[in-house]
């Protein structure tokens, strides 16, 4: 899920886009330097479930500036890239990071913040997952905001009624799957309808569960273009055998999994169709209203026998960069010191399910999250296979075909492949 959060249903209504792109070209035209000496900036946050948020913060920081800066909210979703195409990139951007993301910070199109990240007082750990991605040589060029965990969503009156303990390795995963089958439950709600539900759950989560997917893919990098289905590093090689067990799982899903989609599932699982369902917090707030008596919890895919392995997704859900060479970049950074303010940054993630990525920063205030706490406050994590493949090769199309019956072999050797070719079209840095 463009440069926006891949992990997210596709985007707004109608009405929300064509308002955002009013607001987006407002702020293309504005920024800079405003009328009567008044600074303009412009913030481009495209996640469609915290835009309300932002629009009432950047309301609050505007009323605060006594008419010295005026900030413009640009929510135009997957506009990013044509921004920095035409030399006009936002004065400010508050993303998902992931792989495309951090295709501009490689290429020295964000500006040095490593003074505000100082301020911003990020755990090392947190650190560690923008490092996993290229970055550019003696620069720090974002600052994360917000971090989401995601596992195994269960609900626990039915593991209760059941008699049934939240499993901590991967026999007893299948084994409860079993009981519940047995039952006369479906084990899990799949989503396969939509490619991005099958590649950030099943399959993130069934290698990310046995496999170091930082390590894999920094060694895939340094590969380069020697790669291949048959070389030592390769998709085919690490992911064969988390991906046969994925399949494994994926014959505990609802018959109708190939046709169903995340509105269905979060409808579905509210309503007690399944016992578990994979996705992460964002799904909550559509299970509430669906269902707000539903209770619910989390609990990592355990993917091996050893219940020390046991690891969560995770993803930088949001993160701030100022761009290269644009104009006013003293009020960009006085916008940046606003928006990590821990009175602010803490409302924002205790509102929208995030966790926050300071030092000191509060647990998580959600009941459901606090099973996740712990994973989080150890590290005990990783970033998805889904976000760290360049969207050139579409890796989340491969991840439907396989949960939807394509050969895991064949899907496998394509991948390699797509990753040889990529790595030879892309020159090497000077």
């Amino acid at each position: 899920m463009g440069i926006t959060d891949r992990h997210r249903p596709p985007g707004p209504s109608r009405r929300s886009v064509l308002g955002g792109a009013a607001l987006g070209a407002l702020a293309l035209g504005l920024a800079g330097c405003g009328s009567a000496g008044r600074t303009e900036l412009s913030l481009y946050q495209s996640k469609r479930e915290a835009v309300a948020y932002f629009r009432e913060l950047i309301s609050t920081f505007n009323a605060e500036q006594d008419g010295r800066i005026r900030v413009v909210h640009d929510t135009v979703p997957d506009s990013l890239a044509a921004k920095f195409a035409r030399s006009d990139p936002p004065s400010l951007g508050l993303l998902n990071y992931n792989y495309e993301m951090a295709a501009y910070q490689e290429r020295g199109e964000l500006s040095d913040v490593s003074d505000l990240l100082a301020e911003a007082d990020i755990r090392a750990a947190v650190m560690d997952l923008v490092d996993q991605y290229p970055t550019y040589p003696g620069r720090t060029s974002v600052i994360p905001y917000s971090m989401m965990g995601a596992a195994v969503l269960y609900n626990r009156e039915i593991f209760a009624r059941h008699g049934l303990e939240v499993p901590t390795t991967y026999s007893a995963f299948i084994e409860t799957c079993g009981i519940l089958q047995e039952a006369g439950v479906t084990p899990i709600y799949m989503t396969h309808g939509d490619p991005w539900t099958a590649s950030q759950g099943l399959l993130d989560y069934a290698i990310g569960g046995s496999v170091d997917v930082a390590g894999f893919f920094e060694d895939l990098r340094a590969q380069g273009a020697d790669g291949g289905p048959d070389a030592e590093v390769s998709f085919s090689h690490a992911f064969r055998e988390p991906l046969e067990k994925a399949l494994e799982i994926n014959e505990f899903r609802n018959a109708d999994a190939a046709s169903r989609k995340y509105g269905n599932g979060n409808v579905a699982f509210a309503n007690g169709e399944a016992a578990m369902y994979f996705q992460g917090p964002w799904a909550l707030t559509e299970i509430d209203t669906a269902n707000p008596d539903t209770d619910l919890g989390f609990f990592p895919l355990p993917m091996t026998e050893d219940p020390e392995d046991r690891r969560i997704r995770a993803n930088l859900d949001l993160a701030l960069w100022i761009p290269e060479g644009v104009p006013n970049p003293d009020a960009a950074r006085e916008l940046v010191r606003y928006l990590i303010a821990p009175e602010i940054a803490d409302d924002y993630n205790a509102k929208n399910l995030g966790f926050g990525v300071r030092e000191g920063s509060p647990v998580a205030s959600d009941s459901r999250l606090q099973d996740l706490q712990g994973y989080v406050d150890r590290a005990a994590y990783y970033q998805g296979v889904s976000i760290s493949i360049p969207r050139t090769i579409p890796y989340e199309n491969y991840a439907q075909g396989i949960a939807t019956g394509q050969s895991l072999e064949g899907t496998l050797r394509t991948l390699d492949e797509d990753w040889v070719r990529l790595a030879r079209r892309q020159k090497p840095r000077e």
